[in-house]
């Protein structure tokens, strides 16, 4: 098959690039204001009195709520990867925008347990699967289609974008909970202020929505859908010919997800409960880490187009094994080396994040690309990111030394790193749309 290559308007990419951020960076907002909010306020106002008030039983429980939610990501990615590969990427960045905001406003309303008993905890996760299924299938979507707009030479800078919206969304929602708690006061947060990040999701969707909806289809799939009627289902096609290829992506993706999650939610509630740390200070950490992440997710992406991906990651993966070992006893030296440790992880984990859309878009071919990267994604986060907080929090419980948390962390990561080392050699020269294993073989047109 022969590819007819035209400039893409730089004003369209502009767009797309933007769209992508912005809207990957309000629906990480709502998905990770839980995962910061869920054992420091959300465990005692929804678990703690079903747990016969048990505040370390409350805390495992919360962690479960989170994890819950990544283990129905993967239906969500089913669900968005078919839609996605057949009938295009933008209706479904609209669809996931929509829906994961609208459950997270809903948990701003929700009555605690002390008003409506058991019924609380269970909407709680009601609402919590409802942002996992729209969380599985919203990266696929804003990932291909910001490395489908970009020139061959920098698929990782622009990948890089959608990505980066990950700690966007949670600077963003750590500094709203701050900036909340520094005007009503810790008491009033932990009694009724903590709505208030939830129900602003309302006004960010709206913003998103408007931005989302002036995005242009992917120039790819647009060139595709010529072969619309001769392509085959997408989900026979990828568990007959790529599932290989996804069990690959899910495990390179997996001990990220291990660790960033351990940043995301964990290190916050763990200042707080066991080193005593204020959680102005707690929270400030997180806002540090998600600044820094964010500018080292666009320097890992540019990285990443001159050095390739797979040694982007495996690099990425060496420091955070060399990092845990010695990061747990610096934390607990007090608020200034825990902000600055935390911070310091930032950059291994961008190196094994920022390259991630271009590195899973140039492994699967264009008529199961939605579905075999938004499946490896969320059968990584499964894996890796859903129990992270819990099985560090039951570390703790039983050994009280959370430098074993590092062993936990080094064995998520071998298996990535022997799936780097299996990754073709011509992964980056890769057409994504004469790719070597697409079925078409009509020549298209593609405006990139």
């Amino acid at each position: 098959m022969t590819t007819s290559i035209i400039a893409a308007d730089p004003k369209q990419r502009r767009s797309v690039l933007s769209g992508t951020l912005v809207g990957t960076t309000i629906e990480f907002y709502d998905f990770l204001i839980y995962a910061q909010a869920a054992a420091i306020v959300l465990a005692p106002a929804f678990i703690e009195p079903a747990a016969q008030s048990n505040p370390q039983l409350s805390q495992v429980l919360a962690w479960a709520t989170l994890g819950i939610s990544f283990l129905f990501r993967p239906l969500g990615a089913v669900i968005a990867g078919h839609i996605g590969d057949r009938y295009g990427r933008k209706m479904i960045l609209v669809f996931t925008l929509i829906g994961m905001g609208a459950a997270t406003f809903l948990i701003g309303l929700l009555p605690t347990y002390a008003t409506i008993g058991v019924a609380a905890p269970i909407l709680l996760v009601l609402l919590r699967i409802f942002q996992g299924l729209s969380a599985g299938g919203e990266w696929g979507g804003a990932a291909l289609m910001s490395v489908e707009y970009a020139p061959k030479n920098k698929r990782g800078i622009y990948g890089a974008f959608p990505q980066a919206g990950v700690p966007l969304g949670l600077t963003l929602a750590t500094a709203t909970m701050l900036i909340v708690m520094a005007i009503v006061g810790k008491d009033a947060y932990m009694e009724w202020g903590w709505r208030i990040p939830f129900l602003l999701s309302f006004v960010l969707v709206l913003i998103g929505y408007g931005i989302r909806r002036a995005v242009d289809e992917s120039p790819v799939f647009r060139a595709m859908q010529e072969e619309a009627a001769e392509r085959s289902t997408p989900l026979p096609e990828l568990f007959k010919n790529h599932w290989g290829k996804v069990i690959q992506g899910a495990l390179i993706f997996a001990a990220q997800q291990a660790t960033g999650y351990l940043v995301i939610a964990f290190f916050g509630s763990y200042a707080q409960k066991k080193l005593g740390y204020d959680p102005m200070i707690a929270w400030t950490g997180t806002l540090v880490a998600g600044v820094c992440w964010t500018i080292f997710m666009f320097m890992a992406g540019a990285w990443s187009d001159k050095i390739g991906r797979a040694k982007t990651f495996i690099i990425g993966y060496v420091l955070i094994m060399i990092w845990e070992v010695v990061m747990w006893s610096l934390i607990e030296q007090g608020p200034v080396l825990y902000v600055l440790t935390v911070a310091v992880l930032t950059l291994p984990l961008a190196l094994t994040f920022g390259p991630q859309p271009a590195m899973y878009s140039e492994m699967f071919p264009s008529e199961v690309r939605y579905s075999g990267a938004s499946i490896s994604y969320a059968i990584g986060a499964v894996l890796g990111g859903a129990f992270a907080p819990m099985i560090a929090q039951l570390i703790i419980d039983k050994t009280g030394n959370a430098a074993y948390i590092s062993v936990y962390l080094i064995i998520m990561a071998i298996p990535a790193l022997i799936s780097l080392f299996l990754l073709p050699k011509d992964l980056e020269q890769r057409d994504l749309i004469e790719h070597p294993e697409s079925k078409n073989s009509e020549p298209v047109n593609a405006t990139v």
